[in-house]
């Protein structure tokens, strides 16, 4: 039998406009050289202008996916997107407690750029108790750090006692995302690792509002290296470096926040 090639598996909702969520997953684990499988946990009916309507799936339709997935794939790594409301997100706690899917990323997707809520209320608190103690990495921006540790962030000092909080809660590894700090003239991200070393992520800010997605795609680049084997501070060195390169080689899709540019990191490295 020939070797295995890598897995990684997309547990999110499905963005119709294709910039953000389960789209800009696969768009982002295929360019890195990863086979994609999908559990999907809604359907939203968006685009580069927002949100305008979303279907969370049923549990057991959750649950039949991640069964379908599991008795046939081998999945080496997996990351969480958009789980809507608390049954979602308990199904994906529990199917992720049933099988065995190799490390698993957070990115807790909870508002849409154009600023629609896309996690209630309520699952805030199942993700923050339930499923962030499952995770190998976290990978919040400000104010779901915020959300998530009912701290204030307002310094960087801020941002690396919230990603120690977010330790305590059981995420072993953690990036707290600066790009909200809109008065920097760079974007620096903390990184706190499970041995407790830590370092800075620094990127020039560019100025554009064609940054739909994201998130999605530097949970999505880490999770594919992760599949690959790729160390953890290696793997989050090369999704920093993917979606710099995403946002600078911009593209232009649509009318509001558009998404980024998927080929631009292997077209920069002749990766193809």
């Amino acid at each position: 039998m020939t070797k295995q090639f890598p897995q990684a598996l997309s547990i999110a909702g499905s963005d119709s406009g294709g910039g953000a969520g389960m789209q800009a997953d696969l768009k982002t684990i295929q360019q890195r050289h990863v086979f994609a499988a999908t559990v999907l946990v809604a359907i939203t009916a968006q685009n580069t202008l927002g949100v305008q309507q979303a279907l969370p799936l049923s549990a057991a339709m959750i649950d039949a996916q991640f069964a379908s997935v599991a008795a046939d794939l081998e999945i080496k790594a997996c990351k969480t997107g958009m789980l809507a409301d608390v049954d979602q997100v308990t199904a994906v706690v529990r199917n992720l407690k049933k099988y065995d899917l190799g490390p698993l990323t957070v990115d807790p997707v909870m508002i849409a750029k154009g600023g629609a809520p896309l996690l209630s209320e309520a699952a805030v608190a199942t993700v923050r108790d339930l499923l962030l103690p499952l995770a190998t990495l976290a990978t919040p921006n400000l104010p779901e750090a915020e959300k998530l540790t009912g701290a204030t962030i307002h310094t960087e000092a801020d941002m690396a006692q919230a990603a120690k909080a977010l330790q305590q809660i059981g995420v072993k590894n953690v990036i707290i995302k600066g790009g909200h700090f809109n008065d920097n003239a760079e974007s620096n991200d903390f990184v706190l690792l499970e041995d407790g070393s830590n370092f800075w992520l620094t990127s020039p800010r560019i100025d554009t509002i064609n940054t739909h997605g994201t998130g999605d795609t530097l949970s999505a680049c880490i999770t594919a290296e992760l599949a690959k084997g790729t160390p953890m501070a290696e793997a989050i060195r090369i999704g920093k470096a993917f979606v710099e390169a995403a946002i600078q080689d911009g593209i232009v899709v649509g009318h509001g926040h558009g998404p980024l540019n998927h080929w631009a990191y292997e077209a920069r490295h002749h990766e193809f």
